[in-house]
Protein backbone atom coordinates (compact mmCIF):
# COMPACT_ATOMS: atom_id res chain seq x y z
CA UNK A 1 0.00 0.00 0.00
CA UNK A 2 1.67 3.51 -1.03
CA UNK A 3 0.27 6.60 0.52
CA UNK A 4 0.82 9.79 -0.57
CA UNK A 5 1.74 12.63 1.75
CA UNK A 6 0.62 16.70 0.34
CA UNK A 7 1.17 19.48 2.33
CA UNK A 8 -1.70 21.71 3.40
CA UNK A 9 -1.62 26.14 3.32
CA UNK A 10 -1.72 25.08 7.58
CA UNK A 11 1.85 24.29 8.30
CA UNK A 12 -0.03 22.25 11.49
CA UNK A 13 -1.41 19.83 9.09
CA UNK A 14 -0.87 17.26 6.44
CA UNK A 15 -3.07 15.52 4.14
CA UNK A 16 -2.41 11.75 3.86
CA UNK A 17 -3.78 10.05 1.00
CA UNK A 18 -3.79 6.21 0.58
CA UNK A 19 -5.34 5.76 -2.62
CA UNK A 20 -8.56 4.16 -1.58
CA UNK A 21 -11.92 5.51 -0.12
CA UNK A 22 -11.39 6.46 3.67
CA UNK A 23 -15.07 7.70 3.99
CA UNK A 24 -16.51 7.17 0.80
CA UNK A 25 -18.63 10.66 1.03
CA UNK A 26 -18.79 13.46 3.48
CA UNK A 27 -16.30 14.14 6.43
CA UNK A 28 -15.71 13.68 10.11
CA UNK A 29 -13.19 15.67 12.54
CA UNK A 30 -12.20 14.79 15.56
CA UNK A 31 -10.45 17.46 17.70
CA UNK A 32 -9.28 15.40 20.70
CA UNK A 33 -9.11 11.44 21.50
CA UNK A 34 -12.14 11.30 23.62
CA UNK A 35 -14.76 12.37 20.46
CA UNK A 36 -12.31 9.69 18.37
CA UNK A 37 -14.12 6.78 19.81
CA UNK A 38 -16.40 7.30 16.50
CA UNK A 39 -13.59 5.63 14.98
CA UNK A 40 -11.35 3.83 15.20
CA UNK A 41 -8.64 4.88 12.88
CA UNK A 42 -9.10 8.41 14.13
CA UNK A 43 -8.47 6.42 17.83
CA UNK A 44 -5.21 5.41 16.89
CA UNK A 45 -3.57 8.01 15.57
CA UNK A 46 -4.47 9.84 18.94
CA UNK A 47 -2.04 7.15 20.41
CA UNK A 48 0.74 8.85 18.56
CA UNK A 49 1.98 12.34 20.66
CA UNK A 50 1.36 15.32 18.99
CA UNK A 51 -1.49 14.62 17.15
CA UNK A 52 -4.09 17.17 18.05
CA UNK A 53 -6.75 16.84 15.43
CA UNK A 54 -7.67 14.39 12.83
CA UNK A 55 -9.78 15.15 9.88
CA UNK A 56 -11.29 12.09 7.59
CA UNK A 57 -12.84 13.27 4.40
CA UNK A 58 -14.14 11.01 1.46
CA UNK A 59 -10.47 10.04 0.26
CA UNK A 60 -7.67 11.53 2.54
CA UNK A 61 -7.29 11.80 6.16
CA UNK A 62 -5.43 14.94 7.43
CA UNK A 63 -3.77 14.98 10.45
CA UNK A 64 -2.96 18.19 12.79
CA UNK A 65 0.26 18.19 15.24
CA UNK A 66 1.17 20.60 18.40
CA UNK A 67 4.69 20.58 18.77
CA UNK A 68 6.54 17.64 17.41
CA UNK A 69 8.34 18.28 13.61
CA UNK A 70 6.71 16.53 11.07
CA UNK A 71 9.59 14.44 10.31
CA UNK A 72 9.02 12.83 13.84
CA UNK A 73 5.61 12.41 13.26
CA UNK A 74 5.46 11.19 9.52
CA UNK A 75 6.24 8.17 9.62
CA UNK A 76 4.16 6.50 12.57
CA UNK A 77 1.07 8.21 11.52
CA UNK A 78 2.12 6.72 7.45
CA UNK A 79 2.34 3.42 9.76
CA UNK A 80 -0.83 3.36 11.60
CA UNK A 81 -2.72 4.26 8.53
CA UNK A 82 -1.23 1.51 6.66
CA UNK A 83 -1.96 -1.09 9.72
CA UNK A 84 -5.12 0.34 9.77
CA UNK A 85 -6.39 -0.46 6.08
CA UNK A 86 -4.71 -3.65 5.73
CA UNK A 87 -6.26 -4.84 9.00
CA UNK A 88 -9.64 -4.48 7.15
CA UNK A 89 -11.05 -2.85 10.22
CA UNK A 90 -14.03 -0.26 10.03
CA UNK A 91 -13.17 3.61 9.58
CA UNK A 92 -15.99 4.67 11.35
CA UNK A 93 -18.22 2.51 14.25
CA UNK A 94 -20.35 5.08 15.31
CA UNK A 95 -23.43 6.94 13.63
CA UNK A 96 -22.79 9.52 11.32
CA UNK A 97 -22.74 13.52 11.96
CA UNK A 98 -25.80 14.97 11.30
CA UNK A 99 -26.70 18.79 9.17
CA UNK A 100 -27.69 22.27 10.54
CA UNK A 101 -30.89 21.64 11.54
CA UNK A 102 -33.47 23.77 9.71
CA UNK A 103 -35.48 23.97 13.01
CA UNK A 104 -37.18 27.48 13.24
CA UNK A 105 -36.35 28.93 9.69
CA UNK A 106 -39.19 30.33 7.44
CA UNK A 107 -39.85 29.24 4.22
CA UNK A 108 -37.63 31.89 2.13
CA UNK A 109 -34.64 31.40 4.74
CA UNK A 110 -34.65 26.78 3.96
CA UNK A 111 -34.38 28.57 0.29
CA UNK A 112 -31.51 30.71 0.78
CA UNK A 113 -29.96 27.60 2.75
CA UNK A 114 -30.42 25.32 0.39
CA UNK A 115 -28.62 27.08 -2.55
CA UNK A 116 -25.69 28.15 -0.17
CA UNK A 117 -25.21 24.02 0.83
CA UNK A 118 -25.59 23.42 -2.78
CA UNK A 119 -23.23 25.81 -3.80
CA UNK A 120 -20.83 24.80 -0.83
CA UNK A 121 -21.44 21.22 -2.24
CA UNK A 122 -20.47 21.76 -6.09
CA UNK A 123 -18.03 24.44 -6.03
CA UNK A 124 -16.33 24.91 -2.55
CA UNK A 125 -16.06 21.91 -0.99
CA UNK A 126 -13.81 20.14 -3.73
CA UNK A 127 -11.26 22.90 -3.58
CA UNK A 128 -11.07 23.15 -0.29
CA UNK A 129 -10.72 19.11 -0.20
CA UNK A 130 -7.73 19.23 -2.20
CA UNK A 131 -6.10 21.31 0.78
CA UNK A 132 -7.36 18.76 3.18
CA UNK A 133 -10.20 20.48 4.82
CA UNK A 134 -13.70 21.11 4.67
CA UNK A 135 -16.11 24.27 4.92
CA UNK A 136 -19.53 22.95 6.61
CA UNK A 137 -22.69 25.25 6.73
CA UNK A 138 -23.21 26.16 10.57
CA UNK A 139 -26.15 28.20 10.35
CA UNK A 140 -27.65 31.25 8.86
CA UNK A 141 -28.71 34.68 11.11
CA UNK A 142 -30.41 37.71 8.86
CA UNK A 143 -27.62 37.61 6.21
CA UNK A 144 -24.74 36.40 7.70
CA UNK A 145 -23.57 33.18 6.69
CA UNK A 146 -21.82 31.19 9.64
CA UNK A 147 -19.70 28.39 8.52
CA UNK A 148 -17.96 25.37 10.56
CA UNK A 149 -13.91 25.60 8.73
CA UNK A 150 -12.96 21.68 9.31
CA UNK A 151 -9.52 19.54 8.55
CA UNK A 152 -6.60 21.70 7.26
CA UNK A 153 -9.04 24.50 7.13
CA UNK A 154 -8.88 24.90 10.96
CA UNK A 155 -6.59 27.31 12.09
CA UNK A 156 -5.50 27.76 8.87
CA UNK A 157 -3.48 31.05 8.35
CA UNK A 158 -5.22 31.56 4.88
CA UNK A 159 -8.81 30.24 5.99
CA UNK A 160 -10.07 34.30 6.54
CA UNK A 161 -9.00 35.18 3.19
CA UNK A 162 -10.78 32.07 1.77
CA UNK A 163 -13.81 32.78 3.49
CA UNK A 164 -14.01 36.44 2.72
CA UNK A 165 -12.50 36.30 -0.71
CA UNK A 166 -13.43 33.26 -1.96
CA UNK A 167 -16.41 31.56 -0.22
CA UNK A 168 -18.22 35.71 0.32
CA UNK A 169 -17.71 37.13 -3.30
CA UNK A 170 -19.62 33.32 -4.41
CA UNK A 171 -22.34 33.43 -2.05
CA UNK A 172 -22.82 37.17 -2.79
CA UNK A 173 -22.57 36.78 -6.30
CA UNK A 174 -25.17 33.76 -6.67
CA UNK A 175 -27.17 34.59 -3.51
CA UNK A 176 -28.02 38.64 -3.14
CA UNK A 177 -29.33 38.47 0.74
CA UNK A 178 -25.80 37.24 1.58
CA UNK A 179 -24.21 40.40 3.43
CA UNK A 180 -21.52 38.41 4.94
CA UNK A 181 -19.91 35.09 5.78
CA UNK A 182 -18.26 34.37 8.87
CA UNK A 183 -16.46 31.30 10.71
CA UNK A 184 -18.74 29.39 13.16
Amino acid sequence: MFIETEVTPNPATLKFVPGRAVLGEGSREFRSATTAAASPLAARLFEIEGVSAVFLGADFVSVTKDGPEWQHLKPAILGTIMEHFLSGAPVITGGGETGASLDGYSENDRRIIATIEQLLEERVRPAVAGDGGDIVFARWDDGIVYLHMRGACSGCPSSTATLRNGVQNLLKHFIPEVIEVRAA
